[in-house]
């Protein structure tokens, strides 16, 4: 939409279905993320729904962004609450959900949303209109938007890719009818030693079979996917069997072993590195953060309001606005850490760690869904990040024990919030910077939907806490990430956490940027993240590379590549959108108590088919390969 044109925007329609579904779409999120430490991408079901609804109501697509961007909102805080807020009741800080910790909840989830938004308000322009950065999930959000809006003939590649995506989702997923099963994993054995009793092996799962990461492979290109992957390759073939091989000829079950020594030994060294990578990526982006802070203050000069000489494409919050944001935000939460101290020095120690780092992050977090998008943003590791920072510092100030526990959980919760918005809130900007959208407008929406959402996702979460058989943090609801939080958390203020694994990460992080790596945060990421997943991402970039060295040996010329990589970014879109629509309704069937029948149990079959999971890749890349390619076939035939 050019800047010039007038169409309804900030309406109370859009605005009003934004909220509803945000609240919807963050308690169907709330059940994914405590039982399986993961949540689903909230934008594209967003974009989905607020195009069909807007559509009844004559709405623009205009409106139809501040819809999507509103109601976004519920999942992104759901995030950040859900991997942090069960660490309290883990910890033994807490013992229920009512009364003042309900409260205490309710205002960590609202500052640190609101304070991620902020920040993230300041990091527009830098990430945004001067980083060259792929954001592969708002291109591929941005591009179902104006395939439904405009009815152009690519619409078809969009909305068929969805329904295939959708009906894989279907019938593979636990939740669903399941045919197939997600992954193959296998340990293989290292023959013993000779003389010694030591063994070893290496434990190596296939790629997870999910459209939605292919996809994201696939827009994201080979070289970043490649990144990725190789941060799996050093966790998987590298570290994990050496930690293994100095076990000894144990009895464990290998699997578990393996899994296990990733958790709690790996995955410390991938958050060094990640420490690492967060300082580096932000030296690298000094320059473009000084000149955005800048522009913001030559702007509160000019004007301390909305209007302006400013074009409405480039037309941000006021500086000024940010500002007093912020400070409201800090003022409560430092009296709210005071009274999780009992000490107003510790308070506001904890208060500036928090300030600090919730920038840190909020900026780190932005950067890296500009590279692999929000649904794979690493939040719980920029959280746990977090907490190692501010349990050292405080734990060198000398406070220990609960109220130590309970500080630093309280700053790692916060810092959660405020990534995870800061995220959800670039890559939405991104989407309305693509279609034409007003950026202070979806940032008014934002803070609006933070707000109201901070005050009702406590209650599904309260209830799955009291309705499910051992609560929080029990088998039914493991919340894996806060079981990190809160295990990181005691042993540092508790003064038995090792901290080797962290320097050799911190090491390695070093070693990475010294041998000019192309990216040492996402090489980090890739080791954090499980093998299986970082996997399927490198698979979607091998068949972009494919189909980009097709079209070469072709002959085609710029503008007849070009055209192929749009079909195949629409068709990867149409992936993304599709499972996460899916997936978000099988949140929801789930939480309403409600099963699917089993496919493979008709078959005879104890558990889904991994070998029907290959077949299923293949089919993938076919799609994805062939159809981009198609019509010039086609011409090409023809001229033959």
């Amino acid at each position: 939409i050019p800047e010039e044109t007038n169409l309804k925007e900030l309406t109370f329609k859009a605005l009003f279905l934004g909220l509803i579904m945000a609240v919807i779409l963050g308690a169907a999120n709330a059940y994914l993320g405590l039982k399986a430490g993961m949540t689903v991408s909230a934008t594209f079901p967003a974009a989905v729904i607020a195009m069909a609804l807007l559509k009844v109501w004559k709405g623009t697509v205009l409106e139809e962004n501040i819809t999507r961007t509103t109601a976004a909102v519920g999942e992104a805080l759901v995030a950040g609450a859900i991997f942090t807020l069960p660490a309290f009741f883990m910890s033994g800080a807490w013992v229920d959900l009512k009364g003042i910790h309900f409260w205490e909840a309710t205002f960590i989830i609202l500052i640190g949303g609101v304070i991620g938004v902020l920040f993230v308000i300041l990091l527009r322009r830098p990430l945004i209109e001067e980083g060259n950065l792929p954001f592969p999930e708002s291109v591929a959000c941005a591009e179902i938007v104006k395939a439904g809006q405009k009815g152009q003939k690519q619409a078809k590649y969009v909305f068929s890719s969805m329904g295939f995506a959708a009906f894989l989702e279907l019938l593979k997923n636990e939740s669903g009818f399941q045919i197939f099963k997600d992954t193959i994993s296998h340990f293989f054995k290292f023959p013993l030693v000779k003389g010694k009793e030591l063994g070893g092996g290496v434990f190596l799962s296939s790629p997870i079979l999910s459209s939605a990461l292919v996809g994201v492979g696939y827009i994201i290109g080979f070289e970043w996917a490649a990144i990725s992957f190789a941060g799996g390759i050093l966790t998987w073939l590298v570290f994990v069997p050496i930690f293994y091989f100095t076990k000894g000829n144990i009895t464990a079950n290998p699997e578990e072993l393996s899994i296990l020594i990733w958790k709690e030994e790996v995955r410390p060294i991938a958050v060094g590195a990640m420490l690492v990578g967060a300082f580096y990526t932000l030296y690298k982006m000094r320059g473009s953060l000084i000149e955005g802070f800048k522009r913001s203050y030559e702007d509160m000069k000019k004007h301390h309001s909305l209007k302006g000489t400013e074009g409405r494409l480039s037309k941000d919050l006021p500086l000024f606005w940010i500002i007093a944001g912020v400070l409201i935000m800090v003022i409560p939460m430092f009296f709210l850490y005071a009274h999780f101290v009992k000490n107003i020095g510790w308070g506001l120690l904890s208060t500036i760690i928090m300030i600090v780092t919730a920038f840190i992050f909020s900026a780190v977090g932005g950067y890296l869904v500009g590279l692999i998008g929000g649904s794979n943003q690493p939040i719980s590791g920029l959280a746990l990040t977090a907490l190692i920072i501010s349990s050292l510092i405080m734990l060198a100030a000398g406070l220990k024990g609960i109220p130590g526990v309970i500080a630093v959980l309280a700053t790692a919760a916060v810092v959660c919030c405020a990534s995870s918005m800061a995220g959800d809130m670039i890559q939405d900007l991104k989407v309305g910077q693509i279609i034409g959208g007003t950026p202070w407008k979806m940032e008014l929406v934002v803070i609006i939907s933070v707000i109201v959402v901070s005050f009702t996702l406590i209650f599904p979460i309260r209830w799955l806490h009291y309705g499910t058989p051992g609560g929080l943090g029990g088998e039914n609801l493991p919340a894996p990430q806060a079981g990190l939080m809160a295990f990181m958390s005691k042993g540092i203020m508790g003064g038995e956490m090792p901290f080797t694994y962290i320097l050799i990460g911190i090491g390695l992080g070093i070693a990475f940027i010294l041998l000019k790596a192309p990216s040492p945060m996402l090489i980090a990421v890739g080791m954090y993240l499980p093998f299986s997943s970082t996997f399927a991402i490198f698979v979607g970039g091998i068949f972009q590379l494919i189909t980009k060295k097709i079209a070469e040996k072709r002959g085609y010329d710029a503008s007849q590549k070009m055209e192929v990589e749009n079909k195949g970014t629409l068709i990867a879109s149409g992936f993304v959108a599709g499972e996460a629509i899916i997936g978000v309704l099988l949140a929801l069937i789930v939480v309403l108590n409600i099963n699917l029948p089993k496919i493979y149990s008709f078959f005879g079959m104890e558990q889904g088919s991994g070998i029907l999971g290959f077949a299923v890749f293949g089919l993938l890349g076919w799609i994805l390969i062939k159809f981009p390619l198609t019509s010039f076939a086609k011409e090409e035939n023809k001229e033959l």
